[in-house]
């Protein structure tokens, strides 16, 4: 019993009711698999579709908190600045050419070398 101890929470397990109640499903279907050819590929299907759906939630946070940190950075510098709209439209071309041409590796450090270049 001390590996269900250990294991039921590595396994996100709320109890260790739970882990032994997915325990025995996963043993039955493993011993129904001779007559159920797909039950193994349909495991690994539904594991690696939970793996990627959360990876893309865990993405999709970041990505959201990183576009209100650029909107705010973007707010600050439009306050400051007095750019006019046709220089904007141009700028950001030559950014997309940029970040193209760096393969979307763009750093601070080629912003500067850019500006003073």
């Amino acid at each position: 019993m001390s590996s269900v101890d250990k294991l039921y929470r590595e396994d996100d397990c709320r109890s260790k009711s739970e882990f032994i109640e997915k325990a025995i499903r996963f043993y039955c279907g493993y011993l129904t698999a001779e007559e159920q050819d797909s039950y193994l590929p349909s495991v690994v299907t539904s594991t690696l579709k939970s793996i990627i759906a959360e990876s893309d939630n865990r993405q999709n946070r970041m990505l959201f908190k990183l576009a209100v940190e650029i909107a705010m950075l973007q707010n600050i510098i439009a306050s400051e600045q007095e750019i006019d709209i046709l220089s904007l439209e141009r700028l950001r071309g030559e950014c997309v050419k940029e970040v193209k041409r760096l393969n979307g590796t763009f750093r601070f450090e080629d912003a500067v070398n850019w500006q003073n270049g």
